[in-house]
């Protein structure tokens, strides 16, 4: 199976570790990493892209300084090697204004106010990869033992029918 990176950017570090341990259950199919700042993440990005790890998730707070969460998702979405990443804004400061603009740039797939339940953001977590693997993973079925397998199953389903298998 190849392997795919989940991002979680937040500068409190406190916050970033209890995200972290949330999502720990992925860690054994996913390359899970934590970033205190959009410039760290950014590292992470580039260091696993030159490992030809893509980005498939990144799970990000709004309010830290030099750039905002929002900003940032923006820029991922207008990437060509970010773009199809699945971007969720996770905070508890971001304004209307900030949330219209991040939906305005097509560059949310999903919002979570904080504080968060540890296992909503789990099977949230659960949708959004499965939502990305579905469209760009070739090779599904290793993904059904770990993701949504009644959606990765029809989707193989309706990629037999469309290549007539």
């Amino acid at each position: 199976m190849r392997e795919y990176l989940i991002l979680c950017v937040d500068d409190e570090r406190e916050v970033l570790d209890s995200v972290l341990q949330d999502l720990s259950d992925f860690e054994d199919n996913f390359i899970l990493e934590g970033a205190e700042s959009v410039a760290e993440a950014k590292e992470i990005i580039q260091e696993q892209q030159g490992e030809n790890v893509p980005l498939a998730l990144i799970l990000c707070d709004h309010i830290m300084p030099g750039e905002t969460g929002v900003s940032f998702l923006i820029q991922l979405n207008e990437n060509e090697d970010t773009h199809a990443s699945r971007k969720i804004l996770l905070t508890g400061q971001a304004g209307h204004e900030d949330t219209i603009e991040a939906v305005n740039h097509s560059c949310l797939d999903f919002y979570i106010n904080k504080p968060w339940r540890g296992d909503e953001l789990r099977n949230i977590i659960k949708q959004q990869l499965t939502t990305f693997m579905i469209k760009h993973e070739p090779e599904l079925m290793p993904w059904a033992r770990i993701l949504d397998t009644e959606r990765v199953f029809d989707a193989l389903s309706k990629n037999r029918i469309n290549y007539g298998d």
